[in-house]
């Protein structure tokens, strides 16, 4: 393999990893919050929360292919 490949790939899958340990902590995670009891929860539409989910995604590779500043 071409290591070029090896290092895109590598950041591919460390942007996965980052997404999967932030997308709970920003509401991602597909489970509806919990209500305090007032009115009707609501939940995004399913598109809407693909869309956030791919925006995050993105937002990831991009701090993982960001070149430190040392």
């Amino acid at each position: 393999m071409d290591s070029s490949n090896n290092a895109g790939r590598r950041s591919e899958d460390i942007a996965l990893d980052l997404l999967k340990f932030v997308a709970p902590h920003a509401n991602l995670s597909g489970k509806p919050a919990a209500s305090t009891g007032f009115g009707i929860p609501s939940a995004p539409k399913s598109e809407d929360q693909i869309t956030q989910i791919f925006e995050l995604y993105a937002r990831c590779r991009a701090a993982v292919e960001a070149p430190a500043d040392k």
